[in-house]
């Protein structure tokens, strides 16, 4: 690596994380800040070690990203992601908090950004704040109806905490896949609140936006026979 100039190795990094080689992905770019200092370079770190699942070393490569580049608005992301992995962690309020302004944050930079908008939905239904968290949910498919059946590019996902969470979000989701008119997701979201065990499942019956599923023969044999939650 030594012979290697700070663009090869950041190059390198991002083919060792590629193949989820994440310690020599970390040694690619850590040799590359000591050649040429950089933003993006920290962020990466950051990227990597969330995926590591080492949040505390994530939040401290994601705040040298942003002291260097105030404006990077996936640093500001992935500083929250760190957040948010630490109050699920230690199921601290503060540290979800903090998830939610750095969030904010990003989103304040990069308002079209739909992974950032999912990112905060995520913290705020941890808080049980959900008429916001849905609301966020929703910013996120009207901007990228397909983000969430593929992984972000520059920004990490935060994972449902709670079976309860995962149950309200696959009802979200099924919600706002049947007001676009996509029957086969939203029946996937909703077969899947049914078996998390979401507690409001007859509301699709009073919910207008579900009205373009009510008649589908596949709907009425998943109200029939509903599947026992899953837990």
């Amino acid at each position: 690596m030594r012979a290697m100039n700070a663009a090869e190795l950041d190059e390198a990094g991002d083919r060792m994380r590629a193949a989820k080689d994440y310690l020599s992905a970390l040694d690619c770019y850590r040799e590359a800040i000591r050649k040429h200092s950089s933003a993006g370079y920290y962020n990466k770190i950051a990227i990597t070690e969330i995926m590591l699942r080492h949040p505390e070393k994530a939040a401290k490569a994601a705040k040298k990203a942003v002291r260097q580049d105030q404006r990077m608005a996936e640093a500001w992301n992935n500083l929250g992601v760190a957040h948010y992995l630490q109050g699920s962690a230690g199921h601290s309020r503060k540290q979800t908090e903090d998830a939610i302004h750095t969030y904010e944050r990003a989103i304040s930079l990069s308002p079209d950004n739909a992974s950032f908008h999912n990112n905060l939905a995520a913290a705020l239904m941890d808080l049980k704040e959900y008429s916001r968290g849905v609301a966020e949910y929703r910013k996120a498919f009207e901007l990228d109806p397909g983000f969430f059946e593929r992984s972000s590019k520059n920004g990490i996902s935060a994972r449902m905490g709670s079976p309860e969470d995962r149950a309200q979000f696959s009802f979200v989701m099924a919600r706002l896949f049947a007001s676009a008119g996509d029957m086969d997701r939203a029946l996937h979201y909703l077969r899947a609140a049914m078996e998390e065990g979401y507690p409001k499942i007859d509301d699709v019956y009073r919910e207008t936006e579900f009205a373009p599923v009510l008649k589908d023969e596949r709907f009425l044999a998943l109200m029939k026979d509903r599947p026992v939650a899953i837990r």
